[in-house]
C-alpha cells in the first residue's frame, strides 16, 4: 500500500482560461509570483488551481518554493491529496515546511501510517522536526506510535511546548491511558482551551465524570464545545438527567447550542422518555431559526419514539424531504418498538419500493417488530433474506432478535439450536434472551444447562443468577434458590433495582419500589389506597405467585402494591390534568400483575397510559393492551 502511495501519479494535464485568471499573472513574462501566491489563496476550486498550476509549468515556476509550497497545501485542502502528494515527491530537496505540510494532509485524512512513513523518510533525509511536525503527525497516531514520538519530543526538547503536549494528551486520550494523558496534562506550565478540552473529553469519553466535571466547572472559559463534551459524558454513560440540568445551565449562560449540543440532549431526552424536555428543545430549534437536517431529523424522530409519541415521530417523518435510510430505519424501529408491527414491515416494504437498499439496522428493525407480533414465519424469511437477498451477514444483534422471536412463541429448541449453529460467538445477552424465554415458558431444564455454561465459562451477569433464581422459586424448590443467592453474593453480582420514572411539568421523577423520599409520599400513598379500591371493585386479585420470596399471601400482596410502576402511575394520577395521557419509563421488563393493574386503571380512569419497559413500549386504552398481553 505504501509502495502505490509514494509512486507518484501522473499529474493532469492543466489546461489554462484566461478569462478566470489575472490577465497579467498569464502574460507577463516572467508573471509576478507574488499575484500567482495570491491567486492561490483565492482559488476556489481544483479546476482553478489546475489553471495556475500550468502558468507555473509554462512560466518554469513550479519549483518555486512558496509557490509550491502553497500549491500542494492548496490540492490537500481540497480533497486532491493525491495531487499534493505527487507534487511533493518531484520537490527538489523538501525542507521541513513541507515534510511537515504534507504529513499534516495525511493525518487530517486519518492516514495516520502513511503520516508515520513520510516522518521516518524525512528523519532519514536528515531533515530535523519542529514542534508544528510532532503537533501534525499526533493528530492522528495510534498510542503505540505515540509513546515512541514523545520520546523523541523529549529528546529534541519539544516537551514545553504547548501544542506538543495538547498532542500528547489527546493521544493519550484516543489510546484510552487515561492515567498517562493526566500525567502530560498535569505537567503543562499552562493550559489553553484546547488542552482543557481535550483532557475534558479525555475524562467524559473513559467515563470519569468526577474529574471531568470539576475541570469543566474550573474553566474560566467555556466554549461550546466544551459544553458538548460534558452534556454528551453524561449522555453516553447513562446519566441523561445530569445532561438536561447541564443543558438548562448553559442556556442560562447565554452559549448558543449547535447541531452537535441538539443531538446529545435529544438522545437524553430519549434515554429518559422526557417528552415534554424533548418537545420544548424542538420547539427552541424552530423559534431560534436552527436548522432541522436530515441527521437532526432523525434524532427527532428517535427522540419521538422513545418518548411515547409515535405521532409526533411521524410528523417529523413525512417532513423530510430527502429521506435517507437512516431516517427510514429510526422510524421503523419506532413502530417496532410501539408494537406496531405492520406499520413497521409495510414501511419497509415502501422503503424498498423507493429503491433504498436496507442496512443491517434495518433488519434489527424489522425482526424486533415480528418478535413483538409472533410472527416466525415472517421472521424467517427476513433473516435468510439477509444473506441471500441483500448480502448482509447476520450479526449478534439479529440473533438475539430471532432468539427472542422464537422463545416468546415457545419454540425453545429451535432457538437453542439457532445459538449453537451461530457463525458469531454468542455473547452473554444473547444467551440471557434464551434463559428469560426458559424462564417465561418453565423450561427447567434447559434453563439449567444455559446457567451451567454461562457460570462455568465467567459469563453469567445479575441477569442470569435472578432469572435462575426465579425459575427454582416459581418451582417452589426454596433451597436451590437459596443457593443461587448465595452464590450471587459470593460472586459479588448484584441485582438491578426497579426503578419507575415520570415527567411532570418538564421534571422527571424516579420511583424505586417501596419508595418513601418523595416529597408528595402522603398523596401518592393515599392514591395507592384509592387505586386499591377501585382495582377491587373491578374483580381484581393480585398476582401473588409471582412474588417469589418464601413469604405469606398477606406479604406478597403489600410487596406487590408498592411496585416503582404502581407509585409513578400514582403519582401522575395527583399531577396531572384527567383526561391528559400519563407515561412511565420502567428500567426493567414490566411485570405482570402491574400490567393488569394498569389496564384496569386505564378503564377506570378514561385515561391513555403508555409504559415504556426494557422490552418495548404499552399503550393501555380503555382495559387493553397495544401489546396484546404477548410482551
Amino acid at each position: 500500500m505504501l509502495d502505490k502511495l509514494f509512486t507518484s501519479p501522473p499529474l493532469p494535464t492543466p489546461s489554462i482560461n484566461r478569462s478566470t485568471l489575472s490577465f497579467a499573472a498569464v502574460t507577463n513574462f516572467p508573471p509576478s509570483p507574488d499575484k500567482l501566491a495570491l491567486l492561490l489563496d483565492k482559488s476556489s476550486s481544483i479546476h482553478h488551481l489546475l489553471q495556475i498550476h500550468a502558468a507555473l509549468l509554462r512560466h518554469g515556476l513550479h519549483q518555486h518554493p512558496i509557490l509550491n509550497f502553497k500549491l500542494q497545501r492548496s490540492y490537500s485542502s481540497r480533497g486532491r491529496l493525491d495531487y499534493s502528494l505527487a507534487l511533493f515527491n518531484r520537490t527538489l530537496n523538501p525542507n521541513i515546511f513541507f515534510y511537515t505540510s504534507i504529513i499534516n494532509a495525511h493525518a487530517l485524512h486519518g492516514l495516520s501510517q502513511e503520516a508515520l512513513f513520510i516522518y521516518t523518510q524525512m528523519l532519514f533525509e536528515g531533515v530535523q522536526p519542529n514542534e508544528f511536525t510532532f503537533s501534525s503527525i499526533l493528530k492522528s497516531c495510534s498510542l503505540e506510535h505515540g509513546k515512541m514520538l514523545h520520546s523523541q519530543v523529549i529528546k529534541l526538547g519539544f516537551d514545553s511546548d504547548l501544542y506538543v503536549k495538547t498532542g500528547l494528551v489527546d493521544v493519550y486520550a484516543r489510546g484510552g491511558d487515561v492515567g498517562s494523558a493526566r500525567l502530560v496534562f498535569e505537567r503543562m506550565p499552562e493550559k489553553s482551551l484546547v488542552s482543557l478540552t481535550t483532557m475534558l473529553t479525555c475524562y467524559a469519553k473513559h467515563g470519569e465524570l468526577k474529574e471531568a466535571r470539576l475541570l469543566f466547572d474550573g474553566m474560566v472559559k467555556k466554549d461550546v464545545v466544551c459544553w458538548n463534551v460534558m452534556i454528551d459524558g453524561y449522555t453516553q454513560h447513562g446519566m441523561p438527567k445530569e445532561a438536561l440540568v447541564l443543558f438548562r445551565r448553559m442556556l442560562a449562560a447565554k452559549a448558543r447550542p449547535n447541531e452537535i449540543t441538539i443531538l446529545t440532549v435529544l438522545s437524553a431526552c430519549g434515554q429518559l422518555g422526557a417528552l415534554e424536555s424533548g418537545r420544548w428543545l424542538h420547539s427552541y430549534m424552530q423559534n431560534n431559526d436552527i436548522q432541522v437536517s436530515v441527521r437532526v431529523a432523525t434524532a427527532l424522530i428517535d427522540m419521538y419514539s422513545k418518548c411515547g409519541s409515535l405521532e409526533d415521530a411521524r410528523l417529523v417523518f413525512d417532513k423530510i424531504y430527502y429521506k435517507d435510510v437512516v431516517a427510514w430505519n429510526s422510524m421503523i424501529i419506532g413502530y417496532a418498538l410501539h408494537g406496531f408491527s405492520q406499520d413497521a414491515l409495510e414501511l419497509f416494504h415502501e422503503m424498498c419500493r423507493i429503491g433504498l437498499r436496507p442496512t443491517d439496522i434495518t433488519f434489527i428493525g424489522v425482526l424486533g417488530a415480528c418478535g413483538h407480533a409472533g410472527l416466525v414465519k415472517e421472521g424467517w424469511s427476513f433473516f435468510n433474506a439477509m444473506r441471500e437477498e441483500y448480502e448482509i451477514e447476520p450479526k449478534i444483534e439479529h440473533y438475539g432478535c430471532m432468539v427472542n422471536l422464537l422463545g416468546r412463541a415457545g419454540r425453545l429448541e429451535e432457538a437453542y439450536e439457532l445459538v449453537r449453529n451461530m457463525k458469531v460467538e454468542p455473547d452473554p445477552i444473547l444467551w440471557g434472551a434464551l434463559l428469560g424465554a426458559c424462564r417465561l415458558h418453565g423450561n427447567l431444564e434447559l434453563g439449567e444447562k444455559i446457567a451451567e455454561y454461562l457460570v462455568s465459562h465467567n459469563l453469567a451477569n445479575s441477569g442470569t443468577y435472578i432469572l435462575l433464581s426465579n425459575m427454582y422459586a416459581a418451582k417452589g424448590d426454596w433451597e436451590e434458590v437459596a443457593r443461587i443467592r448465595t452464590l450471587m453474593k459470593d460472586s459479588g453480582v448484584q441485582k438491578e433495582p426497579g426503578c419507575s420514572s415520570i415527567e411532570v411539568h418538564n421534571r422527571v421523577h424516579e420511583f424505586l419500589a417501596g419508595n418513601l423520599k418523595h416529597p408528595k409520599t402522603k398523596e401518592i400513598y393515599e392514591m395507592l389506597e384509592a387505586m386499591n379500591g377501585w382495582l377491587k371493585a373491578h374483580g381484581y386479585t393480585p398476582q401473588t405467585e409471582i412474588v417469589l420470596h418464601d413469604i405469606g399471601d398477606e406479604q406478597k400482596e403489600q410487596s406487590l402494591e408498592v411496585h416503582s410502576e404502581k407509585l409513578a402511575l400514582a403519582y401522575g394520577l395527583i399531577s396531572t390534568q384527567p383526561g391528559t395521557p400519563i407515561k412511565i419509563v420502567k428500567n426493567l421488563r414490566v411485570c405482570s400483575d402491574c400490567h393488569a393493574v394498569t389496564k384496569l386503571i386505564s378503564k377506570i380512569t378514561g385515561r391513555k397510559i403508555v409504559m415504556r419497559d426494557r422490552n418495548r413500549f404499552h399503550h393501555f386504552v380503555n382495559g387493553s393492551c397495544s401489546c396484546g398481553d404477548y410482551w
